[in-house]
């Protein structure tokens, strides 16, 4: 389940409408917040949702800026933006033999993203 919907992402973005693939985004953008939020403690309903405003809105947030993160790596999936780019005597490229596009992103939290977490008490401490 997604901590946000295809609609909000488009406003947090700007966008008249939402992304292609949007709500497959948003889901991995959640499974990266929850990956990070893994040893939180806060209470939640019988479905598993947090029931705290401030909860909800900090997992909301994050997963916002993590799906903006993502889409910024490259096309929603984590892939990069180019493959091969010369300035002058310069040129870079992106391997796509080490990293399987779809995970470039995994495990990776965006800074934005974390900080959201962090403010809100749910990453920075172990299990006690």
């Amino acid at each position: 389940m997604a901590y946000a919907t295809p609609a909000e992402l488009a406003t947090f973005l700007g966008l008249a409408e939402p992304p292609a693939g949007a709500a497959r985004l948003l889901d991995r953008a959640s499974r990266d917040v929850d990956t990070a939020t893994v040893t939180a403690v806060y209470d939640t309903d019988t479905n598993g949702a947090a029931t705290d405003p401030d909860i909800t809105a900090a997992l909301k947030a994050a997963t916002l800026e993590q799906a903006a993160y993502r889409l910024d790596a490259g096309d929603g999936t984590g892939a990069g933006k180019w493959a091969d780019v010369s300035i002058g005597s310069a040129k870079l490229g992106r391997r796509t033999d080490v990293t399987p596009p779809a995970q470039a992103t995994a495990g990776r939290l965006s800074v934005d993203a974390w900080q959201i977490l962090y403010a809100a008490g749910l990453i920075g401490q172990g299990p006690w």
